[in-house]
């Protein structure tokens, strides 16, 4: 596969159509299909043929704009990382702390094998304490009756990996059997909606009780993506900048309202490479805050440590992602996907959690140093000069929608 750099200096000071053409000729242009260069070329978009085959009751389509962060450097490879946002200190701030990280020599990282779980709730099971052990004597069955549905995916080498049952109520005998399944490059939700509903009847004659919900969890604990960086401190501004970065983050460590801001932050870069490249994000959201509230207190997704030369920064979360499959077809999704130059669902999910590293960074360099206010409100005020009232001036001003790090 042909990789890019992702260093492309002085980018954003080009005019938009060199932009586009020199993102047209990196590499030769190897990396892009002819399909993608065309999109780009006529400023992308949604014709409204392909919009009504993708939603329901559609009318019109609704634009977001397509930024790149640059500078993204993960295990030794160089991503182009497109954003679709409305914020442009989303995309600046991405870009200008993955450029800071690969001056420690970038991000490293890895991925969980990509197994989702769907879930099968029984109501009134007998003796539900002795579910599980009978669940394990027939799982060989739940297993075979979940792979019967889909017969694609197993002859790509995926399928359904184990059965288990847990006891929520054993007094009400409300029993849940999960099906962990190896789902490939796709994202996998409507697969193992599939197995769920195919295993449930397989499910009830073992263990008896009434059939509840059959669907997928999108707290995926068995697909994690991890991602670690080292900034030194010269490159962050000096000692006192570092320290006040770890500050911060123990701040989000110990207090659950600062840690929901601080998750936002995480969360920025990732939503926003997320619709970009065609992800369901309001799954990855749902799984991200799930996994911050695990332990039962609200944590903070990413933390940052002081090392002798500067900070650390780590990040570990579900991240449910796809190459294949779902809203991934469409035009600017498979644009996006050329750019990032990913091999699998794993390397993707691995790179959107260095996104979402390197927003949190931006963040909190902004908060510890000069504010979160002067670099955020001189990218904003680009849209006020564009005709914006004064209404929306006061409520960025005073609340920060959509823009705090």
């Amino acid at each position: 596969m042909t990789r890019p750099s992702s260093r492309l200096a002085g980018f954003y000071q080009r005019p938009l159509a060199e932009r586009v053409a020199t993102l047209c000729d990196l590499a030769g242009g190897a990396h892009l299909s002819e399909a993608s260069r065309t999109w780009l070329q006529r400023g992308g978009g949604l014709d409204l043929a392909t919009a009504d085959r993708m939603s329901e009751n559609v009318v019109a389509t609704a634009a977001l704009p397509m930024g790149l962060a640059l500078n993204l450097r993960v295990n030794g490879r160089d991503h182009l990382v497109a954003m679709a946002v409305e914020e442009p200190s989303v995309v600046a701030a991405a870009s200008n702390a993955a450029r800071l990280v690969r001056l420690g020599g970038g991000f490293v990282g890895d991925a969980d094998p990509p197994v989702m779980t769907a879930q099968i709730q029984l109501d009134d099971v007998p003796d539900a304490d002795a579910a599980p052990a009978r669940l394990a004597a027939g799982a060989a069955r739940v297993l075979a009756a979940g792979d019967a549905a889909i017969p694609r995916m197993v002859a790509r080498g995926g399928g359904c990996r184990e059965a288990c049952a847990r006891v929520l109520d054993a007094a009400t005998g409300l029993v849940v059997v999960e099906v962990h399944v190896d789902v490939g490059d796709a994202m996998g939700a409507n697969l193992v909606d599939s197995v769920a509903e195919a295993a449930a009847p397989v499910v009830q004659e073992l263990l008896g009780g009434r059939i509840g919900l059959r669907i997928l969890t999108n707290l995926s604990r068995r697909r994690r993506a991890r991602a670690s960086c080292e900034v030194p401190a010269d490159a962050l501004g000096g000692d006192a900048l570092a320290d006040g970065i770890v500050r911060a983050s123990r701040f989000a460590e110990l207090d659950a309202a600062r840690a929901a801001t601080h998750n936002k932050g995480v969360m920025n870069g990732i939503d926003a490479a997320a619709v970009a490249l065609g992800q369901d994000w309001r799954a990855i959201e749902a799984g991200a805050h799930a996994w911050a509230a695990e332990t039962g207190r609200y944590r903070p997704l990413a933390t940052w440590t002081r090392t002798a030369t500067g900070v650390r920064g780590a990040i570990e979360l579900p991240l449910a992602v796809g190459t294949v499959g779902g809203g991934t077809r469409a035009p600017g999704a498979r644009a996006a996907l050329e750019l990032c130059a990913v091999a699998s669902a794993r390397e993707l999910a691995v790179v959107l959690a260095s996104v979402g590293l390197a927003s949190n960074l931006a963040a909190l360099k902004a908060l510890a140093g000069e504010g979160i206010q002067r670099g955020h409100m001189r990218l904003h005020r680009r849209r006020l000069d564009d005709g914006a009232d004064g209404a929306d001036d006061h409520a960025d001003a005073t609340g920060h929608p959509g823009g705090t790090p």
